[in-house]
C-alpha cells in the first residue's frame, strides 16, 4: 500500500522546516519568493495535498463562505453568485450555495445548515430584512455577513444600489415621455423588501412630477399561471399607458401578455423593467430598464466578508466597536437608466422616444475601493 505523503516529506525535499512549508501552503506569514517556489515544486512532485480538515483544526477556519440567493433562474442572482465565487476562489475559499426559493422558512433552514457546516462567513439575499429569522440567527452567532440586493440590517451591511432613488428615475423617464397614468407590477410584493422600496420610490417620483399615484398590480406568489394573471390585470387597468415592472422578467412577461391582449408596446402601453439583464436588449421591442451590476454586488459582498475575516485574524489596533463601524466601507454601487423601444410617448406620438429617454438622469455612486478596475 502506498504511503501517504506528509508535510514533513515536503519540508525535507524543499530543504526547509515544517513551519515554513505550513506558512507557504496556508498563504500566511512572510516567506521569500524562492522559498515559496521550492515548496510548491516539492509539493507538486510528491503529489502532496494540504488537508483542509487539518488546516481548519489548526486555524479554526474552514475557508468556506456560505451564499444564499432566492433562485438561480433569474440571471441577476446567478451573476451575483459568479462574482462572489470569483473573489472567494482567488482568496483560497470555497463557496457553499443554497437557494431559498423566495421562502422565508427555506432561508432560515439554509442559514442553519451553513452554520452547522461552520462556514467562516455568509453572503445572502433575504425576502424581508425587517422580519428575517435567518438574519437574527446570523447576528446571534456574530458571524461575518453581508447582504446583497437588500438594504442593511443592524450591523450587517448590504451590497447593492439605492432602489428608492433608481425607481424615482423611472418615474422621471415616464414623465419625460408624457405619461400620467402608470402602474407598478410586482411579484411577491408583500414578502419582498426590494419590490416595496422600488414601488415607494416610483410613487414618490410620480408625485414629484405631478403624475397620478401608480396603481399597484400585484401577482400572488402561489399562482403558477403568470400569463393569465397578467392578462386579467391589464384588462382591468385599461386606462394605464405605462407599467414599471419590479424586475426584467416581469417586464418581458408583461410585454408578451400585452401583445396577446392586442395592445401594442409601446404605442398602447409602455413597459420599463429593472435589473438590466442582457436578454432585454435582444427582444422586440428592446426593453427600457434600470441597469445594475449584479456581479459587482457579489464581488463586493465577498470582499467585505473576507476583509472582515482578515482583520479578525490579524488585528492591527484596538479599535472600539464604534470606531470599527465608523470605518465600515460604503457598499453602494452605481446604476443607470437604459433607454429602450418599450418606452415611448402615449399613443407612440414621439418618434424619437428612445433617443429622448437617453437624457433621463442616472445616479452614479462613488466607486467602492473594495472593487478592482474590472468591477469584481
Amino acid at each position: 500500500m502506498k504511503r501517504t505523503v506528509t508535510i514533513k516529506d515536503v519540508a525535507q525535499k524543499a530543504g526547509c522546516g515544517v513551519a515554513t512549508v505550513s506558512r507557504v501552503l496556508n498563504g500566511s506569514g512572510a516567506t521569500s519568493a524562492k522559498t515559496r517556489e521550492r515548496v510548491f515544486a516539492a509539493a507538486d512532485s510528491l503529489g502532496f495535498v494540504f488537508s483542509d480538515i487539518g488546516r481548519s483544526l489548526q486555524s479554526s477556519r474552514t475557508r468556506t463562505l456560505g451564499c444564499i440567493v432566492p433562485s438561480l433562474a433569474n440571471p441577476v442572482f446567478a451573476d451575483a453568485v459568479q462574482g462572489l465565487q470569483n473573489v472567494a476562489q482567488n482568496s483560497g475559499y470555497q463557496m457553499l450555495l443554497a437557494c431559498s426559493n423566495y421562502n422565508e422558512k427555506d432561508e432560515t433552514e439554509a442559514v442553519r445548515l451553513l452554520l452547522a457546516k461552520h462556514v467562516d462567513g455568509i453572503v445572502l439575499t433575504v425576502s424581508d430584512v425587517e422580519n428575517s429569522a435567518a438574519l437574527e440567527m446570523i447576528l446571534q452567532r456574530e458571524i461575518p455577513a453581508c447582504l446583497m440586493f437588500n438594504k442593511p440590517h443592524g450591523s450587517i451591511p448590504a451590497s447593492g444600489i439605492d432602489n428608492f432613488a433608481a425607481a424615482k428615475a423611472v418615474a422621471e423617464a415616464f414623465h419625460h415621455m408624457g405619461h400620467t397614468d402608470t402602474g407598478f407590477l410586482a411579484l411577491r410584493f408583500r414578502s419582498s423588501d426590494r419590490s416595496r422600496e422600488r414601488f415607494e420610490g416610483f410613487a414618490a417620483g410620480c408625485r414629484d412630477f405631478g403624475m397620478s399615484d401608480p396603481q399597484l398590480l400585484e401577482i400572488d406568489e402561489q399562482s403558477g399561471d403568470l400569463s393569465r394573471l397578467l392578462h386579467d390585470l391589464l384588462s382591468e387597468s385599461a386606462q394605464l399607458t405605462g407599467i414599471f415592472a419590479s424586475n426584467d422578467f416581469l417586464a418581458l412577461a408583461a410585454i408578451r401578455a400585452a401583445k396577446e391582449l392586442g395592445r401594442r408596446v409601446p404605442e398602447d402601453l409602455s413597459i420599463v423593467g429593472f435589473d438590466g439583464i442582457e436578454i432585454g436588449r435582444m427582444v422586440e421591442p428592446s426593453l427600457a430598464t434600470i441597469v445594475t451590476d449584479a456581479r459587482a454586488m457579489g464581488s463586493l459582498a465577498a470582499r467585505y466578508v473576507l476583509d472582515h475575516l482578515s482583520k479578525a485574524d490579524n488585528p492591527t489596533s484596538s479599535q472600539s466597536e464604534t470606531e470599527t463601524k465608523a470605518a465600515m466601507p460604503a457598499l453602494g454601487l452605481s446604476y443607470h437608466f437604459r433607454p429602450g423601444a418599450s418606452l415611448d410617448a402615449p399613443g407612440g406620438k414621439n418618434k424619437d422616444g428612445a433617443e429622448a429617454a437617453t437624457s433621463t438622469p442616472s445616479r452614479h455612486l462613488v466607486p467602492n475601493p473594495l472593487l478592482n478596475s474590472q468591477g469584481e
